[in-house]
């Protein structure tokens, strides 16, 4: 194996993270927001406020995508074991 093939084999581990975990990141970061002017214009400042609808979307985004992220997950993972044999020689 060489340090091409292991770079390669760790740049696309990084990118399926990064394509699994956006839409998710994206929402609560969408949702932080509008809590935070939210908060900023009726002057509530308790912390805890941007706790449940974070988690609320978050969960939500997960319930939508879960299947798409099993999918696109178990595909990655099939082409890693398809590639076992290459790799070893």
């Amino acid at each position: 194996m060489s340090l091409g093939e292991v770079i390669s084999l760790m740049r696309n581990g990084i990118m399926e993270v990064l394509i699994l975990i956006a839409p998710i990141l994206g929402v609560a970061l969408i949702v932080g927001l509008i809590v935070a002017i939210f908060q900023a214009t009726t002057s509530i400042q308790e912390q805890t406020l941007t706790f449940l609808p974070k988690l609320l979307a978050i969960l939500l985004m997960l319930a939508l995508l879960g299947g798409w992220m099993f999918t696109h997950l178990s595909n990655y993972t099939r082409m890693l074991f398809e590639s076992i044999p290459a790799i070893s020689i």
